[in-house]
């Protein structure tokens, strides 16, 4: 099996992408405006971070938007190679953000609470290129569209990861204790993570480091 990608989030700075980076990252992902959560920094940060990264680095821009346009001029404002959306569409489609935006992955965050998670995460998977499982919900008065610092059942998990068909990063809750677990139950192509390496908000490279070194430790 190959190893288990490394997804560092809520990214706050160029410095903080290069930390990441410099421990193995091989992406980072930058939070624009969220109705709750963690890390959301402005568009014209995440244009410099960016800007600023490796072209093999992956620079994930989380969107709370639902309208295939608005997330096509985001994308466009800030210009990172990939595109999670963290809510669902409700206008326009993924061809239409395909069409207009050739080269950047769409991955589609699912939140995973029941059986209603997996038929989601397999209407969408023909269509973008990863799916991403997290712990919050859409349904909430005030939207959890992640940084919850919630598991959810990894079980369901391993079923969306076996039949969806496309590269599955797990997300919710993971730190440097439950991380091994995780990746040996779910088998996901990444892991995703955000408030377990940081202290006082920011990236802790003490944290970041066993973060690392409990995943590489995983052997199949």
């Amino acid at each position: 099996m190959a190893a288990t990608r490394i997804k560092i989030c809520c990214i706050a700075s160029v410095e903080e992408a290069w930390t990441a980076i410099d421990h193995g990252a091989s992406a980072v992902g930058l939070v624009s405006e969220m109705p709750s959560g963690p890390g959301v920094i402005p568009e014209p940060l995440i244009a410099e971070i960016a800007a600023a990264l490796p072209p093999a680095v992956g620079s994930f821009l989380l969107t709370s938007r639902q309208d295939a346009a608005a997330i096509i001029a985001q994308q466009r404002r800030c210009r990172v190679n990939s595109v999670q959306i963290c809510d669902r569409l409700q206008s326009g489609t993924f061809q239409d953000l395909r069409d207009a935006l050739p080269g950047i992955s769409i991955v589609q965050v699912v939140h995973v609470r029941d059986e209603r998670s997996l038929g989601e995460a397999l209407r969408v998977a023909p269509h973008v290129d990863g799916i991403l499982l997290d712990s919050g919900s859409a349904a909430l008065p005030t939207k959890e569209l992640g940084g919850t610092g919630r598991t959810h059942d990894w079980a369901l998990s391993r079923e969306i990861r076996d039949r969806a068909g496309v590269p599955v990063f797990l997300a919710g809750g993971l730190n440097s204790e439950n991380v091994a677990d995780a990746i040996r139950q779910v088998r996901p192509f990444g892991v995703d993570v955000c408030s377990s390496v940081r202290t006082d908000g920011r990236l802790d490279p003490v944290k970041l480091a066993a973060f690392f070194e409990a995943v590489e430790g995983v052997l199949f």
